[in-house]
């Protein structure tokens, strides 16, 4: 534990050094930051089990039954929309023995545990476990699964661990304003999927972050309609998310408003955003379409990514054979999948080389100094502020 410690201070005192400096003098996170596992549980213990996670959209949710399961370090939950229509989430864990109760995503009327049959109601409530008679004073009614906090911003599910956590809402009202001309909450959503990557996590939201490789990595896909001098970035740097924007010129195929778009005039009808709501909810949201990354650290060189793509209702409804276009979409976002992959699997191996060290940031790659002193705020907490932080505790 002491070297685990002697090893943070150091790694910390590296953050704080490129953190610290003015984006024109800014160089990249050292490699050791991406290779040490204290670092990583660090990491879980001062920002995965204290931040807000997104597992999807509530538009993945439409009808009551309708589940997506999601974890958060070592807890696994599911969401769920309710009878009553609203959407919570839960332990995904039973009360029995312990069994995890549901996969992937789906639709159920309730929840039974494969292992014994212990059945929960869509609000977490038990109501059903078969052969217990002979227990004493076992009621199903006096038990429920522990509820995880959960609040809807535009359309996006979050959840959290940590009771005293500011609300979302509180913590992206800067963001509502570039966004809400979209009105993303009714995109409707086409494809949602799970991969695993062997890159570590902190690689593969910095690169999603930033622009400056979309002419090289995506030169066959995304980076073939993207103007790199029309990005545009905030004034400020804001606690909980950062964003930039850019534009696509008319020979793109994807990124430009519908005609029948009367939501957005002017520039914004070929502008897109791409926010990062740190730690790891990053999204495009473009006038035509939306799709967002959801990341979570499997281990130091792995991380789970939920990827998911929607479309603007208008576009969605516009669709001749709707099955060609979803699929027509759905292989190029592959392809820039593919693309993402090949370069942060690639740099988590050349940040594991003995002479590996973070070069000059491009002023393309702002959200990467944002992300940096994001981790310095979260992770490099004196010991008096450690103490006053709240404890965490689920909710029940």
């Amino acid at each position: 534990m002491v070297a685990a410690s002697g090893e943070l201070d150091i790694l910390l005192a590296k953050l704080r050094l490129v953190a610290g400096k003015d984006l024109d003098r800014a160089t990249a996170i050292p490699p050791e930051l991406y290779r040490s596992q204290a670092m990583l549980d660090l990491e879980r213990e001062r920002i995965f089990a204290r931040e807000w996670m997104s597992p999807g959209r509530a538009a993945d949710l439409p009808n009551p039954g309708d589940y997506i399961t999601f974890s958060i370090n070592d807890q696994p939950v599911f969401t769920i929309r309710g009878r009553d229509g609203s959407i919570r989430s839960f332990s995904n864990v039973c009360l029995h023995r312990m069994m995890r109760l549901l996969d992937g995503q789906g639709h159920c009327s309730r929840i039974v545990c494969p292992y014994h049959a212990w059945t929960y109601d869509t609000d977490g409530t038990l109501v059903g476990a078969p052969h217990m008679k002979r227990s004493t004073d076992f009621n199903p009614r006096d038990h429920s699964l522990p509820e995880i906090r959960t609040e809807i911003w535009e359309g996006w599910v979050y959840i959290t661990l940590n009771n005293d956590a500011p609300s979302v809402a509180d913590s992206l009202a800067s963001l509502l304003p570039v966004v809400a001309d979209y009105r993303m909450a009714d995109y409707i959503p086409c494809v949602t999927e799970d991969f695993t990557w062997n890159t570590n996590w902190k690689l593969l939201t910095e690169n999603f972050m930033e622009g400056y490789h979309l002419p090289v990595a995506h030169r066959k896909t995304v980076g073939a309609w993207f103007p790199a001098e029309e990005t545009g970035f905030p004034d400020q740097q804001f606690d909980a998310f950062t964003y930039q924007t850019f534009i696509k010129d008319q020979t793109a195929k994807y990124g430009l408003a519908h005609p029948s778009n009367m939501r957005l005039e002017g520039r914004w009808r070929y502008t897109s955003v791409m926010p990062t709501v740190f730690p790891t909810h990053m999204y495009v949201l473009a006038p035509d379409h939306l799709w967002y990354l959801s990341l979570r650290p499997k281990s130091l060189g792995e991380v789970q990514l939920r990827f998911g793509y929607a479309l603007a209702p208008e576009v969605y409804h516009s669709l001749t054979d709707r099955d060609a276009f979803i699929a027509e979409t759905n292989a190029f976002f592959d392809l820039v999948n593919d693309e993402d992959k090949l370069v942060v699997e690639g740099i988590y191996a050349g940040a594991k080389a003995p002479l590996a060290a973070g070069g000059r940031l491009s002023w393309l790659e702002r959200e990467i100094h944002d992300f940096m002193n994001y981790l310095v705020r979260r992770l490099d907490l004196g010991e008096a502020e450690t103490k006053r932080r709240p404890a965490l505790r689920a909710a029940t």
